[in-house]
């Protein structure tokens, strides 16, 4: 079974929804560590609920990216995290930890990569008009969602989407799909 460390910045829904699978069996993982870098972020909340420990900081505490990624990487070491799973962490990973789990960081993002990279992707799709976005998953490299995709799943656009619909949409389908994936390629 795979040692994994669970990157979120903010409320945890996939980080959730990756305990939950963990939890009732559909993903076979060992979660030993959650990593945050936004020290009120509800995730957090949900790490201690579930007694997974959490490595917490402060980016404006380290003098660069690199410094503030080797003292993760330590952590990681700590707990003998195997792979690394990002679960709306909304830093980029750098060369510190690219090196040192190369071809092991998963990502996942809220469209059909390469539509719409970066942040606000679900405003970017209701922006464009599109008919059809979706959830991808794709394993992280230098870039911003350039990475290789692993696999997608798409949702559609109905006429009058709101932001909150449309996130709601597209979260019922990461939160069933990105542990059955997950649990593909750990196993």
């Amino acid at each position: 079974m795979k040692k994994i460390a669970v990157f979120a910045s903010g409320s945890g829904t996939n980080f959730q929804a990756i305990v939950d699978a963990n939890k009732g069996g559909s993903l076979e993982a060992e979660i030993k560590l959650l990593v945050c870098d936004k020290p009120q972020a509800y995730c957090i909340k949900r790490a201690v609920n579930e007694g997974i420990p959490s490595f917490v900081f402060n980016v404006k505490e380290f003098a660069s990216k690199e410094e503030y990624e080797k003292k993760i990487l330590q952590e990681l070491q700590a707990a003998e995290v195997e792979f690394i799973v990002l679960a709306g962490y909304m830093r980029l990973i750098g060369s510190v930890l690219l090196q040192a789990f190369a071809g092991r960081i998963v990502n996942i993002h809220p469209s059909l990569l390469p539509a719409f990279p970066g942040k606000d992707a679900i405003g970017q799709a209701l922006q464009a008009g599109v008919e059809e976005t979706g959830v991808t998953i794709h394993f992280v490299d230098e870039g911003m969602d350039t990475g290789p995709i692993i696999d997608q799943q798409e949702v559609t656009v109905s006429d009058g989407e709101t932001m909150e619909s449309l996130q709601m949409k597209i979260h019922e389908v990461e939160h069933v799909f990105y542990p059955q994936i997950l649990n593909k390629i750990l196993n």
